[in-house]
């Protein structure tokens, strides 16, 4: 507890550092652009409000769990400090240069993808607003279309999957921005349309499109594969972990490997989140080694062998289920395929010749949950339950395999 209250202490002197860094640096553009007493005080009390707002967001969002960020930015939360730093100084950066070159849209996606929607979008408005501030002759409707288009950009993006295609959301977004900014030319400043008020709209979405490629391989490589690739390898029958218990207890290492087989098949049936259920059928065991099936005696496999922060979690809901909170379908999966194998173990291990109604043993064991009142303890309807039940009828040949 006094290691992690240090964390907390650190993170939050970090975004007090942050907030004081973007008040900070405000007042000196400020001042070193020429700006008046009257717009410097401004500049900086709004550049504080804005980064106080964000950092507001960002401890309510960690208070409230991992989940509220995307990805596993809650295990990472240097990222978006790193993200907001670059961002600071960019949106300083941007009041020297003509705003029609401005790549806020990109910038946006990033803040979003580091952080989540809400964060990412109040993180991006206030860039915007700081250089529309420090410019020379800033105006809202600079304010209005680089907002606008960046809000497009992020719900495009929020959903980012490895197998999402990027190239309908990206087109959509890079479309929007080149809207607005012809609209910005028309409609804010009064020009005639021609060809050559488009030169500046094309080079902003090239700028645009090159910022948002690169970032999206990155963090495509980085992050969202990187936790598809350790599920491939601890999901592996062959994993060292899996090869020791194998070798130290052959009838563990077997339920593990049947058990993982039919919650997965439940998985899949049901459209949960499969291979979590796979890595929590393979390991909710593994304390066996040592003679004790806890979470506090087990949790240290899964640090030491880096699981996914989602597989941890999924394995601790399933080990230690918190007492009034409801679990989920996925660890109902593996809850019920663990009773069904280890009742076709026990039956076969006393006479592999012993016939079994399979159908008679799957309504017994199923029924009995429900005449106990357990399915009270799961996210899941009768209607879900059946299917689970109709899906262990039609594993019959396996079943015959385990002999």
């Amino acid at each position: 507890m006094e290691n992690e209250n240090k964390i907390d202490i650190k993170l939050r002197l970090c975004y007090g550092g942050l907030f004081l860094l973007t008040g900070v640096a405000v007042m000196a553009f400020s001042l070193i652009t020429g700006k008046s007493y009257e717009a410097t005080l401004r500049n900086t009390f709004v550049s504080l409000i804005f980064s106080g707002t964000v950092m507001f967001m960002l401890m309510d969002a960690i208070n409230r769990g991992r989940e509220v960020l995307f990805f596993d930015n809650y295990d990472h939360k240097i990222r978006f400090m790193v993200g907001y730093a670059i961002g600071l100084f960019l949106a300083l950066t941007f009041a020297l240069v003509p705003n029609q070159f401005w790549p806020y849209m990109a910038i946006f996606v990033v803040l979003g993808l580091l952080s989540n929607f809400e964060i990412g979008l109040v993180t991006g408005t206030g860039f915007v607003m700081i250089s529309v501030m420090l410019e020379e002759n800033g105006n809202f409707g600079e304010l209005f279309m680089y907002v606008l288009a960046g809000v497009v950009a992020l719900s495009l993006f929020r959903d980012l999957k490895e197998e999402t295609a990027i190239g309908f959301p990206t087109a959509i977004s890079l479309m929007m921005q080149g809207l607005l900014l012809i609209a910005f030319y028309v409609l804010f400043q009064n020009r005639t349309l021609s060809i050559s008020i488009l030169i500046l709209p094309i080079l902003n979405l090239m700028l645009n499109l090159i910022i948002l490629l690169l970032f999206l391989n990155m963090f495509g490589v980085y992050v969202i594969r990187k936790t598809n690739d350790m599920y491939m390898e601890i999901n592996d029958a062959e994993y060292p972990l899996l090869a020791r218990l194998k070798e130290e207890n052959k009838d563990e290492y077997y339920r593990a490997i049947h058990t993982a087989y039919l919650a997965e098949r439940l998985a899949h049936g049901l459209g949960l989140n499969a291979r979590a259920v796979k890595t929590c059928s393979y390991y909710h065991r593994i304390g066996v080694m040592d003679g004790k099936t806890t979470w506090e005696d087990s949790n240290h496999y899964f640090s030491e062998n880096n699981f996914p922060i989602e597989a941890v979690e999924f394995l601790h809901e399933y080990m230690e289920p918190k007492k009034g909170q409801i679990r989920s379908k996925e660890a109902l999966a593996v809850n019920l395929s663990e009773t069904m194998i280890a009742s076709l173990m026990y039956l076969i291990k006393g006479n592999k010749d012993v016939k079994i109604n399979y159908d008679q043993m799957i309504d017994s064991i199923l029924d009995k949950k429900i005449s106990e009142g357990e399915l009270k303890d799961y996210d899941v309807t009768f209607r879900e339950y059946d299917q689970m039940r109709k899906i262990f009828k039609k594993e019959k040949l396996y079943y015959d395999f385990l002999r």
